[in-house]
């Protein structure tokens, strides 16, 4: 059995058919359905179930593939450990993160990063929570920024900072110049702006509400943190997104809520066993003296 077997056999099982494993590997479908018989017949069992219109996993295939990933995953985290320079003077770093902390958190510690590190090169995906999770998982980001209530539990989540969250409005909007806490029926009559259901933010201030006994009103959504904005900005529609982001922009104006928005808390998220590069540890290290040098970035 050779590696290829075990990249030929991942790549069929993921993409639960012949012609487009094949085409994802650059290989002839014959030639891998060949490749997929000698890994069956040096292993004794069969590994897919061929009978359907779609190729899937047996029982044994099920048990081979989670040892197959985890093998491979090490064999790539082997292959990086090999190019890792301990003093830093190269290397690369992959990092995933929701967009909520993009603009008072994410951006100012990648410009900061980068001029201590310049030899380090940055690859940043901005990606919902649960999308961050998977990519962690499979080892195809070193280092995730959400928040530390995570689902996988191969995960390590590092508690980074304490998020206030605000309910905001534009300058333009009737209640930006209220300043009596809103109660939880003008809250239920507000036109809201939020992020899609796929973001973490979105199921926290569900809760919220649903604590409140009130169904937001949401009259628009959208997949950006500055799309939302933009809405508010227009004056029709209230949000809920960190504090931080409506400091210094005299166009956003934060109202104060008879019930308080309770804080979430940020981490740095890694695949718990994984090999850390030294950039990575460098990053971490970087990112908790930032944080706690300049305090959180909502107070400071």
């Amino acid at each position: 059995m050779l590696l290829r077997h075990v990249r030929y056999f991942l790549a069929v099982a993921d993409a639960g058919n012949f012609t487009r494993a094949a085409e994802a590997l650059h290989v002839s479908q014959p030639t891998l359905s060949q490749q997929i018989r000698q890994l069956e017949e040096s292993l004794g069992a069969p590994l897919f179930d061929r009978s359907g219109r779609t190729v899937r996993l047996t029982d044994a295939g099920e048990a081979y593939y989670v040892h197959a990933r985890r093998a491979l995953q090490d064999l790539e985290a082997g292959r990086r450990a090999i190019h890792d320079v301990g003093e830093l003077t190269r290397g690369n770093l992959r990092l995933a993160i929701t967009p909520t902390f993009t603009p008072y958190l994410v951006a100012p510690l990648i410009v900061a990063f980068n001029s201590a590190y310049p030899n380090i090169t940055l690859s940043l995906r901005e990606m919902p929570q649960e999308r961050v999770e998977p990519l962690l998982a499979d080892d195809e980001v070193d280092i995730g920024i959400a928040f530390d209530d995570i689902h996988l539990p191969d995960l390590d989540a590092t508690p980074l900072m304490e998020e206030p969250l605000a309910y905001m409005v534009g300058a333009t909007h009737a209640l930006a110049r209220r300043r009596t806490a809103l109660r939880a029926d003008v809250l239920a009559a507000q036109s809201m702006a939020m992020l899609t259901r796929e973001f973490a933010t979105r199921g926290y201030i569900a809760r919220y509400f649903g604590a409140l006994g009130i169904e937001p009103r949401i009259t628009f959504e959208a997949n950006s943190v500055s799309a939302v904005l933009d809405a508010v900005r227009s004056g029709r529609h209230a949000t809920v997104l960190p504090a931080a982001i409506a400091a210094g922009h005299p166009d956003l104006c934060v109202l104060k809520l008879e019930l308080p928005l309770p804080p979430r808390r940020a981490a740095l998220l890694q695949r718990r066993g994984a090999y850390r590069t030294a950039a990575a540890r460098a990053f971490v290290a970087f990112a908790l003296d930032e944080v706690n040098r300049r305090g959180s970035p909502a107070h400071g």
